[in-house]
């Protein structure tokens, strides 16, 4: 064997007797975890403004790496100075994205599951007089906007409206949505299992992906979807179609029994099972 292929083979083999076992698995590690941050960021921006901007963003990073391959040293001079002082622009650009992104990520690293001052059987009585009111009112095509809060608070949408904190009845729920009543335009806000207030203002959603033929009420329903993890209902005016708005995602024309199901898979099953989860941690629970 020539002398060069003797040292090289030899560098291989001290070089593999350094390298464990471990450094494989950390290296398989990092590429999953990476891997699914990518993916999860772009669950997060996907169908929202954020996409056109990452386009953008793209198409100046390569400018600049093709600026200085063919030593382009003007265009990469202006390059730089927009990559560098680019970084506030990102972060006032994505605020709304950010926003969403870090509410998700504190919901999913949530250790002490749903603190919620009504037992189940209370969030059945609350889930049947919402049921029984929208099925009055899509039959007689009352629009109506009705905002549940979960976990992400709702707050600065309460104080857009009239406060009420009233017990939660279906007769209450419609006679708010009564058209030309002082309190029909706008959203309900469910907090805490009571009515916190009514006529609030929701934000719109920016989707483009959005069916033209929804209007204001389906487009506030989604967007307050978008920033919180709220399960938001709507009754359409002019079809009395009835729909809800979960994770920026709208579930439309539900009957009776398919919209009571999703309310309380979302409402009731998810709140019990998240705090069978904590209790299962701490090795109560489950045993």
């Amino acid at each position: 064997m020539p002398l060069l292929e003797q040292v090289s083979f030899l560098s291989f083999f001290s070089l593999s007797e350094n390298v464990h076992w471990y450094d494989y698995l950390n290296d398989v590690l990092d590429i999953i975890v990476v891997t699914y941050v990518i993916y999860k960021l772009m669950m997060i921006v996907r169908g929202t403004k954020a996409v056109q901007l990452i386009k953008g963003i793209s198409i100046i990073l390569v400018s600049w790496f093709l600026s200085g391959f063919f030593g382009l040293k003007t265009l990469q001079f202006l390059l730089n100075q927009v990559i560098t002082y680019g970084l506030l622009g990102i972060i006032i650009i994505f605020q709304p994205e950010l926003r969403r992104g870090l509410e998700h990520l504190g919901r999913t690293s949530n250790l002490f599951g749903r603190t919620s001052t009504s037992d189940e059987d209370k969030q059945r009585q609350i889930i049947e007089a919402i049921v029984s009111s929208a099925q009055y009112m899509s039959k007689r095509r009352i629009g109506a906007l009705i905002a549940i809060e979960r976990d992400t608070g709702l707050n600065e949408y309460v104080e857009t409206g009239i406060r009420m904190d009233s017990h939660i009845t279906s007769q209450l729920i419609i006679n708010l949505f009564i058209p030309n009543t002082p309190l029909h335009d706008g959203a309900m806000i469910i907090q805490d299992g009571k009515i916190a207030a009514a006529a609030c203002y929701l934000p719109l959603s920016e989707s483009p992906h959005i069916d033209k033929a929804l209007g204001t009420r389906h487009r506030a329903a989604i967007g307050v979807s978008e920033v919180t993890d709220s399960v938001t209902l709507t009754v359409s005016e002019e079809t009395g179609a009835v729909s809800l708005a979960i994770s920026g995602r709208l579930y439309r024309e539900l009957d009776e029994e398919t919209l009571r199901n999703k309310l309380i898979q979302e409402l009731v099953i998810e709140e019990k099972e998240t705090t069978l989860s904590f209790f299962n941690k701490k090795g109560g629970a489950s045993k």
